[in-house]
């Protein structure tokens, strides 16, 4: 595969959504800390710096990670199962998740208070702009572009640039995000937007100051939402179970209930177990039990679709038939080893099963 091209840093991309406030200062308006920037300073999620009252991205086109991955990786289980993305990420987050399993990159430029410093620094990265992702995407054939590893929402303007490009093509695209992102950087992304894979790492606001330094999650929750309903995108849900952090009962069943009544009774919700990592090494890695606990608690709240993720070769990684329960897709951790649907259709009974659907085969790539 290609790589990206090494070019010394730029002194910065002029950034969207921003306002000018008295002194100099600015306020950004791509997540949702609306983070007011002074001059010479730079937002809590380190990407974004005030230069003379007006906010410029320091990380467009530039890309720390990039791979061709199956889309279960994601994960999406709904969503053109077995299909190839190129997936690509870049530096920095608007959280500080003390077990994050891509803090190298995810804190690399962090600002924020209790941050770990990432080992990959900006002149590490490399360019590439928003049409040769697009060239690459073709080349590897792949059937989208994912900009996931760190969160995608700070990459506003290039993900922008990137997804109209991909569109012309006919290519899909796909965010992979935390879902702090304002209702007007949503809404410019939006007409673009084919899928949305948002973490949901709680139900109060106790967990999410302690997870991710958040003070109101109300705000995911809306964007959440907003992608499915005004935008159309396709959406599943993750929540990583942590144990001592969200594997209690009002944490799950809170999330469950709002994936139920909020997107509805089909919507994916994927309880993926915790592996130790960073400033949480010291705990166990989740149980099985109690993924199998939170599952039990997905399916009672009504949702029909709840996979345990990171157990490889455990049962509800599977897709059934939530008419029947008819064996659909039968996988092993990322690759697809069984595909039955026909049209988007049980074998079975002939019950449709939501999601989007194409050619899908065993053995994913990547």
């Amino acid at each position: 595969m290609a790589t990206a091209e090494r070019l010394a840093v730029p002194a910065g991309h002029p950034a969207l959504l921003w306002e000018s406030l008295p002194g100099g200062r600015a306020r950004c308006g791509v997540c949702l800390r609306r983070c007011e920037i002074a001059d010479g300073k730079r937002g809590w999620c380190g990407t974004r710096v005030n230069r003379k009252g007006r906010v410029f991205s320091l990380i467009y086109g530039q890309v720390a990670s990039l791979a061709v991955s199956p889309i279960e990786k994601k994960p999406l289980f709904h969503f053109y199962p077995g299909s190839r993305w190129l997936s690509l990420g870049s530096l920095g987050c608007n959280f500080r998740c003390p077990g994050c399993q891509n803090w190298d990159i995810a804190h690399a430029l962090g600002s924020g208070s209790r941050g770990a410093p990432g080992t990959v620094k900006l002149q590490e990265t490399g360019f590439l702009a928003p049409r040769q992702v697009v060239t690459l995407a073709c080349e590897q054939r792949c059937l989208g572009i994912s900009w996931t590893y760190n969160e995608p929402t700070l990459w506003l303007e290039y993900v922008l640039e990137g997804a109209r490009a991909a569109r012309e093509v006919g290519l899909l695209t796909n965010l992979v995000t935390n879902g702090s992102i304002t209702p007007e950087a949503l809404d410019l992304v939006g007409p673009w937007l084919d899928s949305f894979r948002v973490d949901l790492k709680g139900f109060t606001p106790k967990l999410y100051r302690r997870l991710a330094h958040l003070t109101d999650f109300s705000g995911i929750l809306s964007a959440t939402s907003r992608a499915a309903h005004r935008w159309g995108a396709w959406v599943e849900v993750v929540t990583n179970v942590t144990p001592g952090f969200n594997d209690d009962e009002e944490q799950l069943s809170g999330i469950a209930s709002w994936i139920h009544d909020e997107l509805g009774p089909q919507t994916p919700w994927h309880v993926t177990r915790f592996v130790p990592h960073l400033r949480l090494a010291h705990l166990e890695a989740t149980p099985v039990s109690t993924l199998e606990r939170a599952r039990e608690i997905g399916l009672a709240a009504g949702l029909s679709y709840v996979y345990l993720g990171n157990v490889s070769g455990h049962g509800a990684e599977n897709t059934h038939c939530a008419a029947c329960g008819e064996l659909l897709i039968r996988r092993v951790g990322p690759a697809i080893v069984e595909f039955r649907l026909s049209g988007g259709r049980c074998p079975g009974c002939g019950a449709a099963v939501p999601g989007r659907f194409g050619a899908a085969r065993a053995g994913n790539p990547g």
